[in-house]
């Protein structure tokens, strides 16, 4: 490692942000990567960047974050390390991977039911649309701006994203309901989720709009929102087709680890296996 002293400016950020756009990293990344940067930068306090303060720093955050948050930091400040050309690399916490989610967190089918019921009575037809596309295909929020007028009459959409371009089919019924709501919204082409203004509408809104439907849904805030819709396709998927592989290239994952993620079971559906297995005597024989 260099001699010289190294720390954390706005200089070396603002490069590190330029170096990470020309990498094509999505913007949302670059926002958090510049965060966890800056919550490193606040804990040294002017001073240099050395393994022994990152570490320490590791440790404080361990008092507050979760492990997977943790290592999230941990991942972030490594490659603005690397960027500054530091022979610093700090080591992620060890996780053991969670067989189950939580209940808590699972969106189910009768829940995404009233989520749609509920955003017809309040007269959104656009979210009632979008959150039907998004679990109807498995596509991320942001890549609505694939569904056009044009790919909708094609039954396929070509998207692309993180230097991956994939081929996501649209079912017949949802390719029905999208082109009557584009003539009565008078989209002749493009992009079909747009605003009053044209534009491609934000994942904020989308966000924000979700959530307004929990109460009248009786559905926990804690699960609605878009990616849960884009995890209800795939355990839906994969629940009929048990094929992972498959699941994955719908979803646009390069690594089937991320894909197995998606299809995990919630511990109530592991208790019930459990309790199947029928291996337990109940009385001791005398």
């Amino acid at each position: 490692m260099s001699s010289n002293k190294i720390f954390i400016t706005e200089d070396n950020l603002y490069q590190y942000v330029a170096y990470l756009k020309s990498e094509e990293r999505a913007a949302t990344t670059v926002e958090k990567y510049i965060r966890d940067i800056r919550a490193l930068a606040d804990f040294l306090n002017g001073t240099e960047i050395t393994k022994e303060a990152a570490i320490l720093w590791k440790d404080k955050l361990k008092a507050t974050h979760e492990a997977t948050s943790v290592n999230s930091m941990i991942t972030a400040v490594n490659g603005f390390f690397t960027f500054l050309g530091l022979d610093i690399k700090v080591k992620l916490l060890k996780i053991q991977r969670k067989t189950f989610l939580s209940s808590a967190k699972e969106l189910t089918r009768h829940e995404y039911e009233r989520l749609l019921d509920a955003a017809k009575s309040k007269n959104n037809e656009r979210l009632y649309y979008v959150m039907q596309t998004i679990c109807s295909t498995g596509i991320r929020v942001s890549e609505l701006r694939f569904i056009t007028v044009e790919a909708v009459r094609n039954g396929q959409a070509e998207v692309t994203n993180k230097n991956k371009t994939r081929t996501v089919f649209i079912p017949s019924n949802l390719k029905t309901v999208l082109l009557r709501y584009a003539k009565q919204n008078g989209i002749i082409t493009g992009v079909i989720f747009v605003t009053k203004n044209g534009k491609s509408i934000d994942r904020s809104n989308i966000w924000l709009d979700m959530k307004k439907l929990c109460e009248s849904a009786n559905v926990e805030p804690s699960k609605v929102y878009p990616h849960n819709l884009r995890h209800l396709f795939a355990r839906t998927f994969y629940a009929k087709e048990k094929d992972i592989m498959k699941l994955a290239d719908s979803l646009g994952h390069s690594d089937v680890n991320t894909t197995r993620i998606y299809v995990m079971g919630t511990g109530a559906e592991h208790r019930r296996i459990i309790e199947s297995l029928g291996l337990v005597k109940l009385k001791y024989a005398t």
